[in-house]
């Protein structure tokens, strides 16, 4: 049974830890890979990118496999959550081992963080160190293939997407070979994710699921917008990130391949993407636990092709999950306050 997430390739965990209240509005997101790691890599497009361990998962560089991957809010100051990860997997033995003994890892935790700084009214509210271990733990306690919280929660808590609330969506895919794709998406998008004409979200236009708006509807959709984005303060960096996974056996260059594929799915959602201030980065993951149909390349083309299409998915459904915000911090209303759960 599929919960239509990222979940769905198994041995994949995800766990939020969100911070509210008292100026706060952040969290963070970790993807925790099942015993073993999975083979990792990266693709950034964004030019503006806050990220941490990048470098190791390039295919000319040793490190084939990760255990875990943190999406994070607080700009470059929360990446300090995962330290907090890194701690977590130390003390479980997992990591890369660098000495006789098997507690002698160093666990390699590849990180991306989105720009919410002050979203809760607090600028020096972001995540840490505890707040990754909170989400990494909350990952482990999850059940095998659970559903994951979507909407304002972990590194979503603060996300906006032009002048609309964003945050956390997943979504999956079964081929016909059996393999899996899914994804979990962050949406924290300097662009906009619907269409100003219309509103119809992009990606939903990109689906052929369009259901417009009444004329009235929309119109009072765009004062509010217009309203909101008078009152709040122009974001100075935002950020979509991703974590698109396989249970396909793949090798680190073809993981990039599949990372880079994806953002096609974000290009289709948001509009426009990978500007100087984006920091759009898409990690890949992949598990290994079927092996790819056919002996040549071409057949990894069904997987690359499945993952922009969850990636497109998953960024509707963040923004259709995400619930209104008005505080010190700024306004920031839903897509379902606007338009309805049409």
């Amino acid at each position: 049974m599929t919960v239509d997430a990222l979940t769905d390739v198994a041995g994949l965990r995800v766990g939020h830890a969100t911070l509210g209240g008292d100026g706060r509005l952040t969290g963070t997101t970790v993807v925790l890979a099942p015993e073993g790691g999975a083979v990792a890599a990266v693709d950034v497009r964004g030019g503006g990118p806050g990220t941490k361990e990048t470098d190791a998962l390039d295919p000319r560089n040793v490190v084939q496999k990760v255990d875990a991957v943190v999406l994070t809010g607080g700009s470059a100051y929360g990446l300090d959550a995962a330290s907090g990860v890194m701690a977590w997997l130390e003390e479980q033995g997992r990591g890369v081992r660098v000495g006789p003994d098997p507690g002698h890892v160093v666990p390699v935790v590849p990180a991306a963080c989105v720009f919410d700084l002050g979203r809760g009214g607090d600028f020096r509210a972001r995540p840490d160190a505890a707040t990754g271990r909170a989400a990494v733990e909350a990952a482990a306690a999850s059940r095998r293939g659970a559903a994951v919280y979507e909407g304002c929660v972990g590194a979503g808590t603060g996300a906006v997407a032009g002048q609309l609330k964003g945050g956390v969506g997943t979504a999956s895919a079964v081929l016909d070979s059996g393999i899996t794709v899914a994804a979990l998406v962050v949406v924290n998008a300097a662009g906009s994710v619907l269409d100003p004409d219309t509103g119809v979200l992009y990606g939903e236009l990109f689906q052929g699921r369009v259901r417009y708006p009444e004329e009235g509807v929309h119109e009072a959709a765009r004062r509010r917008l217009a309203e909101v984005a008078a009152r709040n303060a122009p974001p100075p960096l935002n950020t979509t990130l991703a974590v698109v996974a396989t249970d396909a056996d793949l090798t680190k260059a073809q993981a990039q391949k599949m990372a880079g594929t994806a953002h096609d799915g974000i290009a289709r959602a948001v509009r426009p993407v990978h500007l100087l201030h984006d920091g759009d980065t898409v990690f890949a993951l992949a598990t290994g636990t079927r092996t790819l149909d056919g002996t040549g390349p071409l057949a990894l083309n069904d997987v690359l092709a499945a993952g922009a299409d969850v990636v497109t998915r998953a960024i509707v459904r963040a923004v259709r999950a995400a619930e209104p915000v008005d505080g010190p911090g700024g306004a920031w209303p839903s897509y379902g306050e606007l338009y309805g759960q049409r």
